[in-house]
């Protein structure tokens, strides 16, 4: 009991109370030091920080979608449509989306027809391509295949069946190497993209144009992407549209092709090498441009297989050169009314001027002869036989007479040796030989005997098919020069605006008749028995102009004795042909060369008269 009074007196209430309230004010100060730092981080979110969290919010929450214009369509002069776009769906992947690529990329094959090479070249695109963009790795889906995906949609995030437009080109083969094709974008292409700053035009779009007049004009042809503002769901599901902009389709485009002309000079041309170039004279709009073989453009809008490519890109015949602007063949005679003009502009020669052709001819003081094609020659030959005959013998002398730099300074007037302007990117210059060109190229002076060769369109000259019917427009314009074109307007919506054709200086000659004078060399050429073309036209409808040739591909020897049968195919000659008709209001030019065909006036001249027939037939008026 004791021991308890002296334990009970020990305590101190009132340290213990002061003790207590110490400890509570502190608990309080803390607990509103806490309830400051929970009210301060509240102003900083709700109130500082507000404008940041919200657009990371919507950011999850809203989305903007890229919404890809319609491509704009092509068409003939008569307004054909050669270009189109189809509907159709496609399998698309975001990357960014998938958590295991590889593991849901074989899942897919469980679902849908996917290849091997198919994943094989998406895996590719995968590692050029940004995380972020879709890309496609199935192309032109069916209905049944869209809804089994919809059905098994969910195992798949980041895959999705997306509806859009397929490049379409109804005639196939027919218009490849002038319309080309569009395909996907690659890398090369999207870095072409991003050097110009057109990332943003196409954040939308798979496909670009490629070849020919599809990337010619792709700027025109694209449009400009509209936008869509979206919001979705936590698993990045659409819920709805908020609001958006619509996309401006590129314009379309009205070509001068004719489009009965094109299909009835591939149809003359099947089974054969070669091309065909139509123009228009009076302001060199392209009615035909035909390259055989051809191959399908369509198969490269949704992505070719390596098998198809890899044959076409080992085919001898080259069907992937487009031979109407990338062809380079020797002119041969085709060019000697051209040389016959430089004859008569430097007063070399006269309609009148003779010269004795006894089947060769000789380089003053060499022993070396020339041979005629006509092996015991053509006897006297003036000018207008000269041209009708296409006697060698004539323009070896001319050439000889004229020298190698008024040929070549004068050729190049007609375009030779250079683009002709068309608006398309794949043309080749061809090779207009001069001195200064042989001794870059092969380090050698220029000796007269390639002059002789030239004279006759042989030896270091080589031209395209549409070099030839551009020279020969201009001879038959008098010397206005019209550059080769296919546009002729475009069109948006209901309003078609036409496109002035481009315009080059004329060619002025100090002897202008000179030029009525190798027109109507041209036209006995076609008209008067003996001429090249005379069993060709002499019954035609209308009265044509032109000019038979035929092209060594190799040399033979001054003692050798040329026989086709004995040649190897791809070393037997060229067969051309150039020419326009009606001869006093010219409406169409045409150059043909038919690869290791023979004689130009056998092989290319039925080919030319088909087509003349074919674009001069009177026209069924309504």
């Amino acid at each position: 009991m004791r021991r308890y009074k002296q334990r009970a007196a020990l305590r101190d209430h009132a340290a213990e109370s002061a003790l207590f309230s110490r400890r509570a004010i502190v608990g309080f100060l803390f607990v509103i030091a806490l309830i400051g730092v929970l009210l301060g981080n509240l102003y900083n979110l709700q109130i500082v920080e507000f404008n940041s969290f919200q657009t990371r919010s919507n950011d999850n929450r809203i989305r903007l979608i890229p919404v890809a214009p319609n491509r704009g369509l092509i068409y003939d002069r008569n307004g054909t449509l050669i270009a189109d776009n189809q509907p159709v769906f496609s399998l698309e992947v975001v990357p960014e989306q998938v958590d295991d690529m590889a593991r849901q990329l074989q899942d897919i094959q469980s679902v849908l027809p996917i290849s091997a090479e198919q994943i094989e070249r998406f895996e590719g695109r995968v590692k050029s391509h940004r995380r972020f963009k879709p890309i496609t790795l199935m192309g032109q889906l069916n209905e049944q295949q869209v809804a089994t995906f919809a059905v098994n949609s969910h195992r798949f995030p980041g895959f999705t069946v997306e509806a859009g437009l397929k490049r379409s080109y109804p005639h196939s083969a027919s218009l490849t190497h002038l319309l080309g094709y569009v395909a996907r974008i690659n890398s090369r292409d999207q870095q072409r993209i991003d050097d110009r700053g057109d990332t943003a035009r196409y954040a939308a779009s798979r496909n670009i144009g490629k070849q020919g007049i599809e990337r010619y004009y792709e700027g025109t042809l694209h449009g400009q992407p509209g936008m869509r503002e979206v919001e979705v769901n936590n698993r990045g599901r659409i819920v709805r549209t908020i609001s958006g902009t619509a996309p401006v389709a590129g314009k379309d485009l009205h070509l001068s092709l004719d489009l009965p002309l094109q299909l009835k000079a591939e149809e003359l041309l099947a089974g054969r090498r070669g091309a065909v170039v139509a123009l228009d004279p009076k302001d060199g709009g392209i009615l035909a441009m035909v390259s055989s073989p051809s191959y399908d453009p369509n198969l490269f809008v949704s992505g070719i297989s390596g098998k198809e490519y890899s044959g076409l890109l080992n085919d001898k015949d080259r069907p992937l050169i487009n031979r109407a602007t990338q062809g380079q063949y020797a002119p041969a005679s085709t060019v000697k009314p051209l040389l016959a003009l430089l004859g008569l502009e430097k007063q070399l020669i006269t309609e009148k001027t003779k010269v004795w052709d006894p089947g060769w001819w000789q380089i003053p003081n060499v022993k070396r002869k020339y041979r005629d094609w006509k092996k015991w020659g053509h006897g006297w030959v003036d000018l207008n036989k000269a041209i009708a005959s296409s006697c060698d013998i004539y323009f070896y002398e001319l050439a000889y007479n004229t020298g190698i730099n008024n040929i070549s300074n004068f050729m190049y007037q007609f375009g030779f040796g250079q683009s002709t302007g068309i608006d398309l990117y794949e043309e080749s210059n061809g090779n207009l030989p001069s001195r200064d060109w042989k001794q870059r190229k092969y380090k050698e002076p220029w000796y007269i005997g390639d002059t002789i060769s030239v004279g006759i369109g042989q030896g270091y000259w080589t031209s395209t098919p549409l070099q030839l019917a551009n020279s020969i427009t201009t001879l038959a314009n008098n010397g206005r020069r019209a550059v080769p074109h296919f546009l002729q307007a475009m069109s948006d919506g209901n309003e078609r605006q036409a496109v002035p054709p481009p315009e080059k200086p004329p060619l002025v000659l100090e002897q202008p008749s000179a030029w009525k004078s190798i027109q109507r060399a041209m036209y006995l050429t076609a008209n008067r028995p003996g001429g090249s073309g005379y069993r060709l036209f002499n019954d035609a409808p209308y009265k044509a102009a032109v000019k038979t040739g035929t092209g060594q591909v190799f040399g033979v020897a001054e003692d050798a004795e040329y026989d086709e049968n004995e040649v190897a195919e791809h070393l037997r000659d060229n067969a051309l042909f150039v020419g326009f008709a009606p001869y006093d209001n010219p409406q169409i030019v045409l150059a043909v060369v038919l690869e290791n065909a023979g004689w130009g006036g056998v092989n290319a001249g039925p080919v030319a008269r088909s087509l003349f027939d074919q674009y001069l037939a009177p026209k069924d008026t309504p």
